[in-house]
């Protein structure tokens, strides 16, 4: 092969790689997320894109109201909702802040902290 057939051949697979590197994911991407907004609907728990975590009390076309706790309601963009919150997902996050607030986990960090107090009036 000549060398004009080479350099055809190395952009076509340049093309096709980038293509499946980049294209492609973001296509599927879009497409997912153009599912999950038409899919919404009233009491679904959904993230914004700014991290906002909250249940959807009404909705139209263009607009989302989210009840962020009992005297908050947000009218968000449809398009700023990041994703939906499972079940499983809203469980585990439940379950760890409970075990967070636990005066033993409480004791663990204050224990710590003690130590490192110690250990720095020794050092001087």
């Amino acid at each position: 092969m000549t060398s004009s057939t080479w350099s055809i051949v190395y952009i076509v697979v340049m093309f096709a790689l980038l293509y499946f590197v980049l294209i492609r994911p973001q296509n599927k991407q879009r497409r997912e997320q153009a599912q999950l907004l038409s899919a919404l609907k009233k009491g679904d728990k959904v993230v914004t894109i700014g991290g906002l975590h909250g249940s959807i009390v009404d909705l139209n076309e263009q607009r989302v109201t989210l009840k962020v706790n009992d005297t908050t309601r947000l009218i968000f963009e449809r398009g700023a909702i990041k994703s939906k919150v499972s079940e499983d997902t809203q469980a585990a996050s439940e379950k760890k802040e409970k075990v967070e607030e636990t005066p033993a986990a409480t004791k663990e960090v204050t224990t710590e902290h003690a130590e490192t107090k110690e250990e720095a009036k020794e050092s001087k």
